[in-house]
Order: C-alpha cells, then structure tokens, then sequence
C-alpha cells in the first residue's frame, strides 16, 4: 500500500523531533565534563561538514544571492548564535523536559511575531490561543515562586531569538536553497564555539566525550534534514503540529537518561501551551481552507 504524502511528511517530522531532542540529550550529557564552547565548535563542525557536502551535492553552491538575502541570512545567523548559545546555557542547568515544555510556545510566538513585523491578520481567537498559551509557559516557569528556576529565563530568551532567526527566513527570495541558508547559521554557531573555547580555554577530549559531540552532530544534521522533508510533503497546516512530540521525546530521554520528571505544574503548563498550539495550527488550516474556497 503507498504511503500517502501527508503520512510521509508526518513521518518525516516525527523522525526529525526525535533527532533534535537526542541530539539535545547528548549535548546536556557532554557538556557535564567538557566546556560549553569547545563542545558546541566540536558539534559545529560535525554539522557544517554534512551541509558542506549537502550543499555542493544538491548544486546549492551554484546560487546567486542578492545584497538583500545575504543581509537576512546574517541577521537569521546571528538570531541561530544567540539562540544556540542561550539553549545550551539553560540546557545545563535545566531538566530537559522542562526547557522543551518552554520551547512548545514558539509557534505561538511566531504567530504573534508575524502578525507585529508582517502585519498577517490574526483574529481574536488566535490572540486569545496566544495569551493562554504565554499563561501557560507562566505555570512552567513559576516566576516568583519557590519553583522558579532562572535558567528558565536563558530558556524564554532562547525562543525570542529563535523567533527572530524564523521570521527573517520568510523574505528570503524562494531561490534561495534552504541548505544554503542552514550552512550560514551553522558556520556562525561554529564560529563562535571556537572563538569561545580558545578565549576560555580548550581541554582534552575522553574517548566517550569525542563519541557523544560525535553523535549529536550526527543527529543534528539528520534533524535538520528530516525537517526540510517534512515541509516537502504534504499539508504543512496537517504536518506542523507533530513537532509537539518533541516533548514526549524530552520526557522520555529526561527520565531515562537523567533520572529527571516534570513536575505536576511544568505538566499542567505544557499541557497548556501545547492545547493553545494546536488551536493556533487548527485555526489557520482551516482560515487558509475557506480562502481557497472562496478564491
């Protein structure tokens, strides 16, 4: 029986929110005993070697960018730098189902970021997702509270700039290939991790530590892949809303690899964020239905 394109794009998601969160787990793994910078140059490198290949394989090489694409693939580069560099700060710190549950409102926030940079037209239902959905990243974060964890802060800050970096890919000319625009982030975050790790210091790399920035980078790259996959076969407004499983994936890695378990709160609040999403994705399928009827 073939497999539908809708099914193949689900498919494609779900492989790629697995990767993304194991290639997480390594890093908060590895970065326990080996420096923050070393370890994300080390990754970095893994990772613009694949895109290296995959660009000149794909013919990307070939491609003509103007003055003005070439300015957004720096600004979205930098927004990939910072965001980088904020996530992995929290990931050390922070259970890592917790800073996934924090990581579910992006959608949420790209909607809203849209709506204030694009002018898109977002209706008092999506407003009121929106606002319930930031109620709920409050019930993960606890601020104020006994609860409250700081580093959950490096976290919200991680999504303003992943926001950033998302929205200024969308006026990018439609020739511009994706690959080419995943290598100038990667170089950036590169970079960076190595200008760190020589200011701070580079130490030796154990055996096991080398096998860990191996496989993250390997599963970084897979992610990234995957992703690119998934918006290439069917309905994106159907294929979006499996990026929530990474959350289950952060829940079950963080248990069984950390020993750690959301609490009833951080639960409560994903729960939450991630309803507010769906509603979001449902709502703009379903928007984008009747003005293709209506066309």
């Amino acid at each position: 029986m073939p497999v539908s394109e809708n099914l193949r794009g689900v498919l494609w998601m779900c492989v790629a929110m697995a990767a993304f969160t194991i290639n997480d787990t390594f890093m908060k793994s590895v970065t326990a005993s080996l420096p923050l910078y070393q370890t994300i140059g080390l990754r970095g490198t893994i990772a613009v070697a694949g895109l290296v290949v995959l660009v000149i394989l794909g013919g990307a090489w070939r491609a003509r960018l103007s003055r003005r694409d070439g300015w957004l693939i720096l600004i979205r580069s930098l927004a990939d730098v910072a965001a980088t560099l904020l996530f992995l700060e929290a990931l050390q710190r922070m259970a890592l189902a917790n800073l996934s549950a924090i990581l579910q409102a992006l959608p949420l926030l790209i909607t809203l970021g849209a709506a204030l940079v694009y002018r898109d037209r977002i209706g008092w239902r999506r407003l009121t997702a929106i606002a319930v959905g930031l109620v709920g990243v409050l019930f993960i974060i606890r601020p104020g509270t006994e609860g409250f964890d700081r580093s959950a802060l490096l976290g919200v800050a991680s999504v303003v700039c992943v926001v950033v970096r998302d929205l200024a890919v969308r006026p990018i000319q439609g020739q511009v290939p994706s690959t080419l625009v995943a290598l100038g982030a990667a170089v950036g975050v590169t970079a960076m991790g190595w200008i760190g790790a020589a200011i701070a210091g580079i130490e030796p790399v154990s055996r096991p530590e080398a096998a860990q920035v191996l496989a993250a980078g390997l599963f970084l790259t897979v992610g990234y892949l995957a992703a690119v996959m998934a918006m290439r076969h069917g309905d994106i407004g159907l294929v979006a809303p499996f990026r929530y499983t990474s959350l289950l994936w952060a829940i079950g890695l963080g248990l069984v690899v950390f020993g750690d378990l959301p609490d009833g709160w951080t639960l409560l609040g994903a729960a939450i964020v991630v309803a507010a999403g769906l509603f979001t994705l449902w709502r703009e399928r379903r928007l984008r239905r009747l003005a293709a009827h209506f066309d």
